[in-house]
C-alpha cells in the first residue's frame, strides 16, 4: 500500500517502543479493565479473554483512526481528466488493448471478449477515461491491471458505461483473476458519469492494494464480493449501489492484519448483500455520507468507529459486529457521532454486538430489535449521545447475553 496512513504507523511504532520497555497493551486496556486472562459465564457458555500484546486501543483510536488528508491525493479527488494529450481508443471484439506507458487513454465503443491490459512501469500513473464504453466478456476481466503505480478509471460527464463478465474467470498465467475490474495495484474510481459492473460468477471490482472511490455513479452486481481490496476500501464521494451474493464491501489482508480496513467519509452508499454488507477485517470507520446496508451482518470489523453520517443497517444476524479478526486493534464498537438506525430480525440476533467493548460517547442510536439490543463480552461505556430502543429512550446499556439473557450492572460512565 503506497499511501500508508501516518497515524497508524506512528501508533504502531509507539506501541513497539512501549513493548521494549516491558509495557505491553494488556487485557486491562483491550477488554476495558478486565485482567489478562479471565473466564466468565455467559448464558451457560464459558468465555476466555486473551490479551492483545501490541493492539491499538480506544485511547489510540478515538477521534478518528484515519482521515481524508492522508488517504487521498489531489488527483484522486479530481473528477475530470486532462485530455489535451490523451490517446483515444475504440474497443473492438476479441481485442486485447495493451497499455505500457504513463498517460491518459479515452475508451469508447462496444465489444465482446475485449480486455484493457495495463502492464506499465511501477512508477507510471495510468488514467482510463470511459466515454460510453460497453464490454461483455466470457471469462476474463474487462480491465486487468498487471503493473503500474496507480490506475484511475474515470467516467465522463453524462456517459453510460457497462462492463460485464458472464462466466467463470480464468487465470492470467499464475494469477487467478476474479473480477470484472481486476487490479494488482492501487485503483481509483471517479468521474461524472455512470459505471455499471456485473459479474455473474465472481467479484465485481478487486484491488490487491487500495481501492478508492471519490465520485461518479457506480452500480455493482456480483455473485461473490462486489467490492474487494487487500489493503483498504475508502470512499470520499459518489453514488454507489451494490448487490452481492457474498459480501458487499470486503477488505482483508492475509499478510498484515493491521490493513484490510474500510473508511467512508461521504457520498451515498446502498448495499444489499447475502453475507456481510460491509466487512473491514481490521477496522471500519464512518465519518460521513448516507449509508444504507442490508445483509446477514450489516457492518463487521475488529474495531468499528462511527463518527458521523446517516447510517441505516438491517441485519438478519447482527447489525454491527465488533469481531476479533485482527491482532492489531482492540475489539470494540465505538459510536461517537452521526445517526445510526439498526434493525435486526428474530432469533439469536444482536443490534450491536462486540466480542470486546462498546463505547458510546455521542450521536443518536435508534434500535429496533425483538431480542437483543446490545451484546458485549467486555464492558460498555456510555458517556454521551442518545440511545433509543424500540421507540423508548434509555439511559444505560444493558448486556443481553446469548440472544436475550439480561445482565445489568456494567460500566455506564457515571450514568444510572
Amino acid at each position: 500500500m503506497k499511501n500508508t496512513n501516518k497515524k497508524i504507523l506512528v501508533s504502531i511504532l509507539a506501541g513497539a517502543m512501549l513493548l521494549t520497555s516491558a509495557t505491553a497493551v494488556s487485557a486491562a486496556s483491550v477488554w476495558g479493565g478486565r485482567s489478562s486472562s479471565m473466564t466468565g459465564t455467559m448464558g451457560g457458555m464459558s468465555e476466555t479473554y486473551v490479551s492483545k500484546t501490541n493492539a491499538l486501543s480506544y485511547a489510540d483510536l478515538t477521534g478518528g483512526i484515519v482521515n481524508s488528508e492522508d488517504l487521498f491525493s489531489k488527483r484522486d479527488l479530481r473528477q475530470t481528466a486532462d485530455l489535451e494529450e490523451a490517446s483515444r481508443i475504440t474497443v473492438e471484439d476479441g481485442q486485447t488493448i495493451r497499455i505500457t506507458s504513463e498517460g491518459v487513454y479515452v475508451l469508447s465503443g462496444t465489444a465482446s471478449n475485449c480486455t484493457v491490459r495495463i502492464e506499465a512501469d511501477k512508477e507510471a500513473k495510468i488514467q482510463l477515461v470511459l466515454d460510453g464504453v460497453n464490454i461483455t466478456n466470457d471469462d476474463f476481466p474487462a480491465i486487468c491491471v498487471v503493473s503500474a503505480d496507480k490506475v484511475f478509471v474515470t467516467t465522463t460527464e453524462g456517459s453510460e458505461n457497462t462492463l460485464t463478465v458472464t462466466g467463470t474467470f480464468k487465470a492470467d498465467g499464475e494469477t487467478n483473476t476474479d473480477a470484472v475490474i481486476f487490479s494488482k495495484e492501487d485503483l481509483v474510481l471517479n468521474g461524472k458519469g455512470t459505471l455499471t459492473v456485473t459479474s455473474a460468477k465472481g467479484n465485481g471490482i478487486t484491488s490487491k492494494d487500495d481501492l478508492k472511490i471519490t465520485g461518479g455513479t457506480l452500480n455493482v452486481t456480483a455473485a461473490l464480493d462486489a467490492l474487494e481490496a487487500n489493503d483498504s476500501i475508502v470512499i470520499y464521494d459518489g453514488n454507489i449501489t451494490v448487490n452481492s451474493k457474498k459480501d458487499g464491501l470486503h477488505a482483508e489482508n492475509d499478510d498484515d492484519d493491521s490493513l484490510g480496513y474500510i473508511w467512508i467519509g461521504g457520498g451515498t452508499l446502498n448495499v444489499t448483500a447475502s453475507d456481510d454488507a460491509i466487512h473491514g477485517t481490521s477496522f471500519v470507520q464512518a465519518d460521513g455520507g448516507t449509508i444504507t446496508v442490508s445483509g446477514a451482518e450489516g457492518i463487521e470489523g475488529t474495531y468499528i468507529q462511527v463518527n458521523g453520517g446517516e447510517i441505516t443497517v438491517t441485519g438478519t444476524d447482527d447489525g454491527l459486529n465488533g469481531a476479533n479478526k485482527s491482532s492489531a486493534y482492540e475489539t470494540a464498537v465505538e459510536i461517537a457521532g452521526g445517526t445510526l438506525n439498526v434493525t435486526v430480525g428474530q432469533g439469536d440476533t444482536d443490534a450491536i454486538d462486540s466480542n470486546g467493548n462498546i463505547y458510546v460517547t455521542g450521536g443518536t442510536i435508534s434500535i429496533t430489535s425483538q431480542m437483543s439490543s446490545f451484546d458485549y463480552d467486555g464492558t460498555a461505556t456510555y458517556t454521551g449521545g442518545t440511545i433509543i430502543v424500540n421507540g423508548q429512550t434509555v439511559n444505560s446499556i444493558t448486556n443481553s447475553m446469548m440472544g436475550g439473557g439480561m445482565m445489568g450492572g456494567m460500566q455506564m460512565g457515571g450514568r444510572h
